[in-house]
């Protein structure tokens, strides 16, 4: 007799709420520094508090919320030092990637980027778009240079960059210089000018440090 394995959901509730939270953090309703309410967001929720707390451990893991105690949860605040140390890390790691694609990439894989970065380009005026395909086309170039470590490590750390997207968008004019940084690391690709490519995402990752201070 066969027995029937139990239907599991492909999703547990805690990384269910994890994700609407973490959701709230980057579109900035949920700010740095701002107290995490448990007993409001499980009744709005209509969850007990334990996924809950295993969804705050989540966070608490990425970066994105603090827990401090007898205190409770509280979206993480980050220093101008500490926002400088993300920056490098990821500027260290994305222009290791932009160089190995720049050298070794499949004509496919920059045929995709090419791609992200035209959309890219027609999306200047809707900002959350914009942020979306930016990441998008980063996050491609880690995959197409094949360092899974790599690709972790900035997943990560650009969950904590993404704390003070608001303050990218405020900052006049951002958005158009990183879309001609863009733009100049695009053509190094595509010139296969692996030091080139290194240089234009070093630079870039230094515009993006700027806007968000």
């Amino acid at each position: 007799m066969t027995i029937a394995s139990p239907r599991l959901s492909p999703r547990a509730l805690y990384e269910e709420v994890a994700e609407q939270l973490r959701q709230r953090i980057f579109s900035g309703e949920l700010r740095p520094g701002d107290w995490i309410d448990e007993l409001k967001i499980a009744e709005e929720f209509g969850i007990s508090r334990t996924p809950l707390r295993e969804a705050l451990k989540v966070l608490a893991t990425e970066g994105l919320i603090t827990m401090k105690v007898r205190r409770g949860a509280y979206v993480t605040e980050t220093s101008p030092k500490d926002l400088a140390d993300v920056y490098h890390l990821m500027a260290l790691l994305e222009t290791d990637a932009a160089e190995t694609v720049a050298r070794r990439g499949t004509e496919a894989g920059l045929a995709e980027l090419s791609a992200l970065h035209k959309e890219l380009e027609s999306s200047l005026s809707n900002t959350a778009r914009f942020f979306d395909l930016n990441e998008a086309f980063h996050m491609r170039l880690l995959e197409l240079a094949d360092n899974r470590w790599q690709l972790q490590m900035v997943q990560d750390l650009r969950k904590v960059m993404k704390l003070h997207r608001q303050n990218s968008l405020q900052k006049a004019g951002r958005l158009e210089q990183s879309l001609a940084e863009h733009r100049e690391l695009m053509a190094a690709l595509v010139a296969r000018d692996g030091e080139r490519a290194a240089a234009c995402m070093r630079q870039h990752m230094k515009g993006g440090l700027e806007a968000a201070i």
